[in-house]
């Protein structure tokens, strides 16, 4: 069964194996446009709402997300990126050096389930816009499960078109994403300055007060959790938890040139996180609380607004669901891409008939950063740290283990202790990040000690 995981692992990451050849490094320019596609896209049509309904007050908003987006911007530059640089591997090949590829294979498919789920809420978003014309009952903050007959044709259709378009190959797709994206940023601006004479703006003086009192009033909607500035920037520094100190952008920014190219982050938080979600909170505020994204933007831009909706939820779900049809191949390594993303597409596509994924959004991207993120951990302490206490890195792969128990532990042990953590979802991750580095390294420490003293005795 070991063998088998190992080959199946070896098959997959055919070409992921070296490291990045010096000729096939990219310049700046590719990663400002990488960030700025990835990050100004179709859950920022809910993110922004969500905040409005928690009754997130102005200026814990402009604050909170200022502060938390420099956080992971920072992140990325200087967690991130400096391993990438120097290992010039995809994060998963170093995982599997460190962890083994039994831990890998888990972790594949646990990342694949989670790209499912994150690709369903972006079919959500799409479908609250294609049931525009047919006046499809849209969902609301409350809604667990499919509310009319038309929403589930509406999902149905959408996850096909979805999922076809993945199967027809991604490259091209991710190419249009990039396109489109200075495109939707500028809808998502037009569109919440359309919208600020509705609410009392007439001049730029004007902003702050309506902001205060008509946008970001501090008291959240009916069944809705209050959020502080401390929610705002937590959420906002580790929504992309999983990207940067979980460490999965080292397979992008291994591509680098310069270690400071993580700074370019900051075109997508910025552009996506911080103008976006603003502009996205307007048009709720307009639309007397409407958070569904389809009716929103069609408020503020028209046609060009809800059109911008199904194309900002198809280019974050194609490569979404892309990324989880290579990860299940894991499990299935005899099977063609296109079996296996049409699989994806249907667990995606059911997923996405439950409105809660879309409109739980905050609450599943800390969920989906908190899973993955102690992996990241593991990979930070292995590079930097078990040097410095004398100890051999990638141990694993030294010793040709399949598991590697220390980093097991880590992430199981601190995805344990974190749920028991009481504190908001949105808190956890910075305590369950130096929980996780302190289990590997004193797992590490264990391991490799004994080891030394039986291959001594």
């Amino acid at each position: 069964m070991a063998k088998s995981i190992t080959e199946r692992l070896d098959t997959l990451y055919e070409y992921d194996r070296e490291p990045v050849p010096e000729n096939k490094l990219h310049g700046a320019g590719n990663f400002m446009g990488l960030f700025a596609g990835e990050h100004v896209a179709g859950t920022e049509f809910i993110i922004g709402p969500l905040f409005v309904a928690h009754g997130v007050s102005a200026p814990d908003l402009f604050l909170g997300l200022f502060l938390g987006n420099l956080l992971a911007v920072l992140s990325w530059a200087f967690i991130t990126t400096p391993i990438a640089i120097r290992t010039r591997l995809n994060f998963y090949w170093q995982l599997r050096k460190i962890a083994g590829p039994r831990v890998t294979f888990v972790y594949n498919i646990v990342n694949a389930l989670m790209f499912c789920f994150l690709a369903g809420a972006m079919i959500s978003v799409s479908a609250t816009a294609v049931g525009l014309p047919f006046n499809m009952p849209m969902p609301t903050l409350n809604d667990l499960y499919p509310t009319s007959f038309a929403w589930v044709i509406t999902v149905f259709a959408v996850g096909a078109v979805v999922t076809s378009l993945a199967i027809l190959g991604f490259q091209k797709l991710s190419h249009f994403g990039k396109i489109a994206s200075p495109w939707m940023f500028l809808i998502f601006v037009a569109a919440g300055l359309a919208v600020l004479p509705q609410l009392g703006v007439h001049h730029p003086s004007d902003f702050w007060h309506v902001a205060n009192e008509r946008i970001w009033t501090g008291i959240p909607m009916e069944g809705q959790s209050k959020f502080t500035l401390w929610h705002v920037l937590f959420f906002s520094w580790f929504c992309n938890m999983a990207m940067h100190i979980g460490m999965a952008d080292m397979t992008m920014m291994r591509y680098a040139k310069k270690w400071s190219y993580g700074f370019f982050s900051a075109f997508g938080m910025y552009l996506g996180h911080y103008v976006a979600w603003i502009a996205s909170g307007i048009l709720c505020a307009a639309a007397l609380g409407e958070v569904a994204p389809g009716p929103i933007a069609y408020l503020g831009a028209g046609i060009a607004g809800a059109a911008c909706v199904v194309i900002a939820g198809w280019t974050t779900a194609n490569p979404t669901l892309y990324r989880a049809g290579l990860a299940f191949q894991t499990i299935t390594p005899n099977w063609k891409r296109w079996k296996v993303t049409l699989v994806a597409g249907a667990v995606t596509t059911v997923a996405a008939l439950f409105p809660a994924l879309m409109m739980k959004l905050l609450d599943f991207v800390a969920l989906y950063g908190l899973l993955l993120m102690p992996m990241g951990a593991v990979i930070f302490a292995d590079f930097w740290l078990i040097p410095k206490l004398k100890l051999q890195s990638a141990f694993a792969e030294a010793r040709g283990l399949q598991m590697s128990w220390p980093a097991a532990s880590a992430w199981l042990i601190t995805l344990g202790l974190a749920l028991m953590i009481p504190l908001d979802i949105f808190f956890k991750g910075l305590p369950a990040w130096f929980i996780a580095v302190g289990i590997y390294l004193a797992g590490s420490w264990i391991q490799q000690k004994n080891s030394k003293y039986s291959m001594e005795g």
